[in-house]
């Protein structure tokens, strides 16, 4: 089984020919692990760029995320089987849970069961959660059992740290993703972070990339300017210091992007 690649493509807010082109360019770079989800409306464009790309299954791993109106009785196995059409593929990688259900309307349980029928049904080689708080990470632990849950997605970024969430995850052997990377960008202004890019001859997005990955959490940025692609698989080649690790640890004020309306009680 193909491990999860620590470097990933995100293609969050990617549409049509500029998600094509954003996962042909990431995959003639050298990227093999491809993040989408139901939600983002661009799983079939992506499963066409994979094919155009004539890369072979085996040496990518595919990633994607079952929408919250999905949970409910058949709906999650049904609609993870379209995903894998609009894909052309017959399985996926890892298959997460993209946020809790709203106000908790669906019960853990019972979606992370669906999730685990269709991981038996072999729709899919790994499952994992996104968005879960403590709360939320125990019910499904309770539901499947820690060692089935291989991965949780989770927005983190120097100004976001999720520290509780991460110690909950490290504690139960749960790999952490950490989504929106770059904050958006916003790293690209800190001050701390461009000191220490300028130690390293490098910018602030791969030395913020860098303090994840050194941390041992998988990255998923996404970018449409192949320059950019090809510059964030850099971030493996660079080694920060304690001190500098520390110094980017003290720029966490919590400060939170991802955050919809049906978002649940965060810790």
């Amino acid at each position: 089984m193909m491990q999860m690649p620590k470097i990933g493509l995100g293609t969050f807010r990617l549409k049509e020919q500029v998600v094509i082109d954003s996962v042909l360019n990431g995959l003639e770079l050298g990227y093999r692990h491809i993040d989408t989800a139901q939600i983002y409306g661009n799983e079939a464009e992506v499963g066409r760029a994979i094919q155009e790309s004539g890369i072979p299954r085996s040496e990518l791993y595919i990633t994607t995320k079952i929408w919250t109106s999905n949970f409910s009785g058949n709906k999650l196995i049904t609609s993870l089987q379209e995903s894998l059409e609009k894909l052309q593929i017959e399985r996926l990688d890892m298959t997460l849970i993209h946020w809790p259900s709203p106000k908790d309307e669906v019960p853990v349980a019972e979606y992370m069961t669906a999730l685990a029928n269709a991981q038996e049904q072999g729709l899919t080689q790994e499952m994992g959660v996104s968005n879960f708080t403590i709360a939320h990470l125990r019910q499904a632990i309770a539901a499947v059992g820690a060692g089935r849950i291989t991965n949780q997605q989770i927005e983190i970024h120097p100004f976001l740290q999720n520290k509780r969430v991460v110690a909950f995850c490290q504690e139960h052997q749960i790999p952490v993703t950490a989504y929106m990377p770059l904050a958006y960008g916003k790293v690209m202004h800190d001050p701390v972070l461009q000191k220490i890019g300028g130690k390293h001859a490098t910018t602030p997005a791969l030395i913020s990339l860098a303090w994840l990955l050194q941390q041992g959490f998988t990255v998923i940025p996404s970018s449409t300017k192949r320059e950019h692609l090809a510059n964030n698989l850099k971030a493996t080649d660079i080694t920060l210091s304690d001190e500098e690790m520390s110094a980017i640890s003290r720029l966490d004020i919590n400060e939170r992007i991802a955050n919809p309306d049906f978002s649940p009680n965060w810790d």
